[in-house]
């Protein structure tokens, strides 16, 4: 459930018999011709669908990230890793001290992984109480992994893989041919305005568009991955 559609008393009473929470964590940026808030849409998405049928809380979806490489693309943002750092930080450090102890963070962003490091050093934290963190990246789980290669292979940024109903813009036209793919290599060298040079539409390559069925198969895929994370994922109760 979102923690929007939630007043302080159900939170109270939720903590009462649960200690679980969901923390999705996003960009925004450049998508190619997909909306700006993709990967904070898929993270905040993808985490509800999975905690629903659970009854637990999902927070709203920080919808700023880690991606200096994209700045030269007007709508683009970027957040120093030291803030993001500090703000997921925070956000823990408050959920905590209000007693819950089980973090799920769901990640649609592949630059938010630091955000990885900080979980291991956050739990480290000496305390009189047991807390555990499961970071995920949903787009990267196994399963979304195997059935999206099923469909066509190196899935990248800005294409059909990120290509849901709920990323499209009305009136925008997709090509309909696929683009070559850009070099990882070259991508891992790249500056923000190589990378709009390089680019020239945002997309990394591939095609742009696949079936409603195709990725409908994908999205479903990823909801219960991280539902059973949500339910299995705990190495103490």
């Amino acid at each position: 459930m979102r923690l929007h559609d939630m007043n302080w008393q159900a939170v109270a009473e939720y903590l009462t018999h649960d200690d679980r929470v969901v923390v999705p964590i996003g960009s925004t940026e450049q998508h190619g011709y997909l909306s700006l808030g993709t990967d904070a849409i898929l993270a905040e998405r993808v985490a509800v669908e999975a905690a629903e049928p659970l009854g637990v809380p999902v927070l709203p979806v920080l919808p700023f990230g880690s991606a200096p490489y994209f700045t030269a693309f007007p709508g683009s943002l970027n957040l120093r890793l030291s803030t993001l750092l500090s703000v997921v930080g925070d956000l823990l450090d408050t959920l905590v001290g209000q007693g819950f102890r089980r973090f799920v963070i769901v990640n649609g962003h592949g630059g938010n992984m630091p955000v990885t490091g900080l979980a291991t050093e956050w739990l480290a934290k000496p305390r009189e109480y047991r807390v555990q963190v499961k970071f995920t990246s949903w787009y990267a789980g196994a399963e979304v992994s195997k059935v999206a290669a099923g469909y066509e292979e190196d899935p990248t940024h800005g294409g059909w893989f990120e290509n849901f109903p709920w990323t499209r813009l009305a009136d925008v036209s997709l090509p309909r041919e696929a683009k070559p793919h850009l070099s990882s290599d070259v991508i891992g060298m790249a500056t923000a305005a190589d990378m709009r040079e390089l680019t020239g539409d945002g997309s990394f390559g591939g095609s742009y568009q696949l079936s409603d069925e195709a990725m409908d198969h994908i999205w479903r895929t990823g909801v219960a991955e991280v539902r059973d994370l949500l339910e299995n994922g705990w190495a103490f109760r």
